[in-house]
């Protein structure tokens, strides 16, 4: 049955639906047409996005404020992303060659710390900044150590932003965050460059800073 109601959906696209696609629509007006064509998370315009699904991303735009500080597990266009939006972003990154190139394009508001693995110290580099952040991102390595070992970054209204939440290694990390008081809200959808969905979760407490 799914099988054929592939080939009739093929068959219509065939007759119009792939004019009526590149004209106008979602795919067209969030950018990922050029996004997979450039095998980037960009907008249309070739603006950085996240490399999130487009519904968090529309919900993160909403909330993030200028006067806001963003602490990130790994690095990217997310960060160029936030350093557009927020006073500060601070992001902790593995890879030396991902590091170089993304600390190329950083605005001054914005720095990328170098931290391999095998020194140790990758899961709680956040918490040398207690109760600084407003937005700790989780979109690294040792998500769940980073959850454990970095709390204490954010400040009381502090929220967390969790990438790829729904794979089951991760369940651990969100039972943690509920048990120290965060409420879990989930967002679905197509992702930036990929033709695949994303779950991302955005991890609050009562009076935090997007005002949920």
């Amino acid at each position: 049955m799914i099988r054929k109601t592939a080939q009739a959906v093929l068959k219509k696209l065939k007759l119009y639906g792939c004019y009526s696609l590149i004209r106008r629509g979602p795919l067209l007006e969030d950018g990922w047409f050029r996004s997979f064509d450039e095998h980037l998370p960009v907008d249309a315009a070739g603006r950085p996005l996240p490399f999130m699904n487009y519904s968090v991303i529309s919900f993160l735009a909403s909330r993030a404020r200028p006067e806001m500080r963003v602490f990130e597990y790994g690095s990217g266009y997310s960060t160029l992303w936030w350093a557009e939006r927020v006073a500060q972003v601070v992001a902790c990154e593995h890879h030396a060659g991902w590091h170089a190139r993304i600390s190329a394009k950083l605005p001054p508001n914005a720095t990328v710390a170098l931290v391999p693995l095998e020194t140790g110290e990758y899961p709680g580099y956040a918490a040398r900044f207690p109760g600084y952040f407003d937005v700790l991102v989780i979109d690294g390595r040792s998500r769940v150590e980073c959850a454990r070992r970095s709390l204490e970054c954010l400040k009381p209204s502090g929220v967390v932003v969790w990438d790829d939440i729904q794979r089951e290694e991760y369940r651990e990390g969100s039972d943690l965050l509920i048990s120290n008081g965060f409420r879990r809200l989930d967002f679905t959808g197509l992702v930036p460059s990929l033709n695949e969905r994303g779950c991302t979760a955005v991890f609050y407490r009562p009076d935090n800073c997007f005002c949920l």
